[in-house]
This record gives C-alpha cells, structure tokens and sequence, in this order.
C-alpha cells in the first residue's frame, strides 16, 4: 500500500480483505443475561467473521445504509453495546463517506438529546432495550429522522434481525467517496468536568492511532487482541480495533467487561494482547485468586492511569501478564507517551515519546521546563493526520488547545533525566490550599496505600480563609473497616501538612465514565462541606 495516511478506511479494510481473505479478524461473545421465570443461563451468543466475510458484510451494509438515504457527509449514531454490528456499522458508515458520532447505552436522555443535536446526526443505529429513548429524542432533535434496530436475534414477531436485514442487499464492492483527511467520526469527550466536547477524527488519524500502537506493541498476524471496553470509547477504536485491523491481527470481543470471567475468557480465546484501564484491574484484582489464571497466553496489557505499586506487584504474581503503561487522549489518536516494549519498562512512569510523537513539556508561558520541573503536557502533530482535526462546531476550543501545531493536553506530568515521563494531575485537578498549588493525584496516591482503601477521589471544595480545602471521598475494600481520622492520620505521616485533606467522606461507591475514569464534578455532590 501506500502511505497509510493517505488512505481511507475503506481502503485499508478492503486491501487486507484481499490479502488476508479467510483469515480470522473477529470472535465475538455475548454472555446471556439470567432470565425471569426459567431456570439457570442459556448458552452464550457467538460469532466468528474472516477478513473477507466482515469486508462483505460491510459492503452489504453499505448498500443497506445507502437504501436509507445515509449519504457522504451525513453524522450517524451509534447506540450499541459491544457487538459485530458497530464494526460493520462503522466501517460501513466511514466506506460511504459518512462520520459515526459513538455513544454509551447508558447516557441519560438529556445527554443524548444534546449530543444527538450537536452532531446533527440524522440516523441512529441501536438495540432494542434502547429505542424507546431514542424515539422520544427523534421527537426532540431536528435532524434525527430514523431510529434503527440492530439486534443480533429479536424474539418480536415485528422486527426483523440485523443480519436478515443485511441478507437482503448485495456484497458487492462500494467505491469509498472519502479522502484520507475528511472526517470519519465524532467522538465526544467523557465529560468529566465540563459539557463533552466533539473530537474530529479522520481517515488519516484511524490510521495514525492503529498504526502507533501495532508498532509501539510488536502486533504481527498471530496476535490475538481482547477487546472488552466499550467500542463507543477510543481505547478500543484506536488502540484495539484499528491496531489488529494495520497488522492483520484478530480481535476477541466481548458484550462488557466481566471481572470475575476476565481471565477465564482470555484464556479461553487464546489471546495475547490486551488493553485496561486501572479501575478495571483493580475489579479483576479483587477477584478470589485461581492458580490457572497464569497459564494466559498474554505478552503485553496495555493500559492507563496510575495503578499503585502493591496493584503492579500483585498482577504479575497472579496473573504473570506483562504490564506497559501508556498516556493518551481522545484528540492524540496514538498514545504520544508509552512505556517501550524492548528496553526497560518504568510502570510507575507512563513512559517515553512514541513512534514520531514529539512531546514536551511547558509552563503558563508556553516555555519548556527542565528536567525534573512540572508542566503541561503538549504533543505537535499534523491536525487531521496525527492529531485531531479539531473540536465539532467549536472553533474557540480549538484555538485554544491546538497553537501552532502543537496540542496543549492539559494534563501536567514531570520528565525524569532518563526521559521518563511521570504523570502528575490533570490541570484542573490542582487544588489551590493558601497559596499552594496540591495535586490530587499525588494525594490519593498516598491514600491508596492504605490498607483497608480500595479507591479514592480528591477535590478542592470552597474555603473562606485558605480558598479550597482538600477533600478525600473514599470507598473501602469490601469487609475492610477504616474511619476518617484514621485515615488523615495516616496522610500526616507520608504528606506535607498542606496537603494532608482536611475532610474525608466515606463511600460505597464513586460515580464513574463506563472505562472507569471518576467523574469529579459529580463526587462534589457527595460532599457537605463541614
């Protein structure tokens, strides 16, 4: 092929169609729910396509969509569980030269009546469980004229299974319309402090994302990716999906994340690279031990966000699955940030510059910081290629986070003398206590370190005299018994006084994204300042 950044996705999938052929590109496993008034739980759904099947499918549903009036430029939804259908919905959807807008099933419906109207989208694809939502948005939204269900198997005698639908039209090839740099999605951001912003994602910037981490991952055809967060979300575009689709890889993909089948289910599917974030593994973590959970055919776990060094130690005693850290955002595509694959691996660090990432770090001023000094992660790039394009009708946002070809993440973090980048906060998580600037991620990683602690959130709450105070919401291990004091106590003695919380809540739970990010605007809602 030529340079992959000047293809669109429909070029890549129909190249490694040709040249893979019946090679296996998907498994597919949806576990059954229990059912009310039988006994016990039917056996689970499954699905194997080759390369040259799913590439049919796409072109079958290519045809489908265009019977549907989806035409070049149009902004359709998807609101699905993990399933075969989002791929082929997807990758159909991008061939015609239309742009996916992504959701979580579990957004509420002032969430999806917002970003259904932001994107525009004209076409929503989804389940059953979830129509009736989508039909009182399409009462509320301008464009949305068409709900579409796409359940693998229905039970009503009035609706037809995605797949029958599909047998309908024909497999023949449908020529892409889509440059390499025109807009292949929208994806939302999760929206943890403020209202989502819509990331523009290209052909060229699929391809960069995939391109970054089969090369940073050693990926080759034998691999074998296990896929269980959400596809909505993307880690499992970027990293996942489009990295087994550069390398001709197979992905295992499974309905949702199951802590408790987690190990059970890669060894099952024989697979051999995989992608978390921490507050997953840490549900896999607090699982019994079972001794057969090392005998896993896993080379590499990629994964984000900080677990503490106990969390390391313990997955590689129980599990013998070797872990590299990375950092990445919706708008880099790739991870810019990386532990390396040959060399030493710093998991406490999210590692080194990527493939051709240049990344630096910079402070108030835009001035880079020396070694060893905070400051505010930014990545150059080509926007459209190998960063985003920009933010969906939103040009300020855009401004002010792309300047001169160069990303400001708003996430801060230290480079150490080795070139090892060490996470420290996002900037909007820096808690201001009497002049001090507090990190609170350094604060729960103290926290965390506590015993009985199974996870934690720190926030800055209003202070007449000392501007924030610092507040720890804690969730406890099941069983484990720890009290506030005891646990400020224990921060007086591994912190400086000024940052030692003032006030700690204990909870059963945090509020979080489905990939487990804590949703801090909504932890302040727990807390009732003393």
């Amino acid at each position: 092929m030529q340079n992959l950044l000047e293809q669109s996705l429909s070029a890549l999938l129909a190249h490694q169609a040709a040249l893979l052929g019946e090679r296996n590109f998907l498994e597919f496993e949806c576990q059954p729910q229990i059912n009310e008034g039988k006994q016990g739980i039917e056996n689970p759904f499954r699905l194997s396509l080759s390369y040259r099947d799913f590439n049919d499918q796409v072109n079958q549903t290519c045809h489908y969509l265009q019977s549907l009036g989806l035409k070049q430029g149009d902004v359709y939804n998807l609101h699905l569980p993990n399933c075969p259908a989002f791929l082929i919905v997807w990758f159909a959807g991008t061939r015609l030269g239309a742009v996916m807008m992504p959701t979580n099933v579990l957004g509420s419906k002032a969430e999806m009546r917002y970003l259904l109207e932001h994107s525009g989208s004209v076409i929503s694809f989804t389940t059953a469980p979830h129509q009736d939502m989508l039909d009182e948005c399409a009462n509320e939204v301008e464009k949305l004229r068409q709900i579409v269900c796409c359940d693998p198997f229905t039970h009503s005698p009035n609706t037809q299974s995605f797949e029958h639908q599909l047998s309908r039209f024909s497999d023949e090839a449908y020529p892409c319309p889509a440059a390499p740099c025109d807009l292949a999605a929208i994806m939302y951001t999760s929206g943890t402090t403020s209202r989502p912003k819509g990331v523009m994602v290209t052909h060229a910037n699929y391809i960069k994302a995939g391109q970054t981490v089969a090369d940073a991952t050693g990926l080759t055809k034998e691999d074998r990716q296990f896929v269980v967060l959400p596809l909505f979300h993307g880690n499992a575009q970027y990293y996942s999906t489009m990295s087994a689709l550069l390398a001709g890889a197979s992905i295992v993909l499974m309905d949702r994340f199951s802590a408790s089948q987690y190990f059970d289910k890669c060894i099952e599917y024989q697979c051999t690279v995989a992608s978390l974030f921490a507050a997953p593994m840490r549900m896999i973590l607090a699982q019994p031990e079972n001794e057969k959970h090392t005998n896993n055919q896993l080379r590499l776990v990629i994964y984000a966000q900080n677990l503490t060094p106990e969390q390391i130690q313990n997955w590689q005693r129980r599990f013998d699955a070797p872990l590299c850290q990375l950092w990445g955002m919706t708008e880099t595509m790739g991870p810019p940030l990386m532990n390396p694959l040959q060399g030493e691996r710093r998991n406490w660090t999210v590692g080194i510059p990527s493939a051709d990432y240049e990344v630096r770090l910079v402070n108030e001023n835009g001035e880079s910081v020396n070694t060893g000094v905070e400051g505010e992660i930014v990545v150059k790039g080509i926007p459209g290629k190998t960063i985003m394009a920009g933010y969906y009708k939103n040009d300020q946002a855009t401004r002010e986070t792309i300047r001169k070809d160069w990303l400001y993440t708003g996430d801060n973090a230290i480079q150490d003398k080795q070139g090892y980048f060490r996470f420290v906060d996002r900037i909007k998580d820096m808690i201001k206590r009497s002049g001090e600037n507090v990190s609170a991620g350094e604060v729960e990683s103290v926290i965390l370190q506590h015993p009985a602690v199974f996870e934690c959130a720190v926030i800055g709450m209003p202070d007449a005299l000392r501007d924030e105070k610092i507040v720890a919401v804690v969730v406890l291990h099941h069983g484990a018994q720890a009290t506030e004091d005891e646990i400020i106590e224990f921060c007086k003695h591994k912190l400086a006084s000024f940052r030692v919380p003032q006030q700690v809540v204990l909870e059963r739970s945090l509020p979080k994204t489905s990939v487990g990010k804590i949703q801090k605007h909504l932890v302040k809602k727990l807390v009732t300042l003393e």
